[in-house]
């Protein structure tokens, strides 16, 4: 009887283990999906800021010269 018992627990773990994988397999994805448009909103923002430092040139440039 112990055996029986012990055999379906290690089945029990088996089997939660293989579903465990399966999340972090998942989540692994996801998480990799998220990076990359992390990464593109990162390259945005870094395009905006040549715009942002010419365009506040441009007017303290229009101011100073008025």
């Amino acid at each position: 009887m112990a055996q029986t018992h012990a055999s379906k627990a290690l089945q029990k773990i088996q089997v939660h283990e293989a579903e465990c994988a399966l999340r972090y397999e998942s989540i692994h994805e996801r998480l990799e999906s998220g990076q990359k448009r992390f990464d593109k909103l990162e390259r945005m923002i870094w395009g905006i800021y040549p715009l942002m430092v010419t365009s506040l040139l441009g007017i303290m440039a229009a101011v100073w010269f008025k």
